[in-house]
């Protein structure tokens, strides 16, 4: 069972960048789609970006586009979520989540089926 581990979340002021991981314990990602999720408070969870790494497709929700980036390692075992220019409404829990990679990169949380623990990211001054 695919098991995946987030880490990189923590403090940052408007306009700053972070990094987000998404690390698979013992197993290759080659097979999967990952997608970057968040949730703030009283919201509903979100999809954010995520990658097919087997036709090596990307998708971002318009509120991201153009700010964050994802990709993946040479070695397909993690996924990162590079976050620029971020804004206090960007703050929330982000979560990776994974799916057997199929055809499309899809930004729906039905669409994945194993979730990391989640990783706080707070963007403020």
């Amino acid at each position: 069972q695919l098991q995946l581990v987030e880490s990189g979340g923590g403090l940052v002021q408007p306009g700053g960048s972070l990094r987000l991981s998404c690390a698979a314990s013992g197993f290759s990602l080659d097979a999967y789609r990952i997608g970057w999720f968040r949730q703030a408070p009283g919201k509903e969870r979100e999809g954010v970006s995520a990658i097919n790494n087997r036709r090596g497709t990307t998708n971002y929700a318009d509120s991201v586009k153009g700010r964050f980036t994802i990709s993946r390692d040479n070695a397909k075992t993690t996924v990162y979520l590079q976050m620029n220019s971020l804004k206090a409404e960007d703050t929330a829990v982000y979560y990776c989540a994974g799916a057997s990679a199929g055809f499309y990169t899809p930004l729906g949380e039905d669409d994945y089926v194993y979730w990391g623990q989640g990783t706080q990211v707070t963007v403020s001054s």
